[in-house]
């Protein structure tokens, strides 16, 4: 084992497949077994923005770890602690904005099944990739770590 897989979290999965698998097998349930959800119109008026503001999340996350010189890579050592950005607000920016992204898809697609399995999502994401990213980053940084900890809430 190098010191960079020794140096990581240690997380379960990628958190994109973490949401991907619910959602793919959710849509292809609503092929096999349509069930009514949403109307047209409430999709679209509740999809286009949580899109836009999913994506846009996004993007300011990873901006904030290249400009901070930290790996996206969970399988990396981080370089700093970021609590710039978007982490000022919130822990876990990712994978607030996959929520939204996975929500977006779902009212789009009407998929009822899709949105039965989001609570889940959230729940694996925590148990198998941030709460090892917190152990991670106590180890790492310490005291830094645990006082921003306090300071910033875990999702919003």
């Amino acid at each position: 084992m190098t010191d960079n897989e020794r140096d990581s979290p240690g997380v379960v999965a990628p958190p994109p497949l973490i949401y991907l698998g619910p959602l793919v097998l959710g849509l292809l349930l609503k092929a096999r077994l349509p069930v009514p959800f949403l109307p047209r119109k409430m999709t679209r008026g509740l999809g286009w923005p949580l899109l836009g503001n999913g994506v846009l999340l996004m993007n300011w996350f990873l901006w904030t770890l290249r400009s901070a010189g930290t790996p996206v890579n969970l399988e990396k050592p981080v370089s700093s602690l970021v609590t710039e950005g978007p982490f000022q607000y919130t822990r876990n920016p990712s994978y607030l904005s996959m929520v939204m992204i996975y929500t977006r898809i779902v009212s789009l697609a009407s998929a009822f099944w899709a949105i039965l399995f989001l609570p889940a999502t959230p729940v694996v994401i925590r148990r198998g990739v941030i709460e090892r990213e917190e152990c991670y980053l106590e180890r790492r940084f310490g005291e830094e770590y645990l006082r921003y900890r306090v300071r910033v809430r875990r999702w919003i």
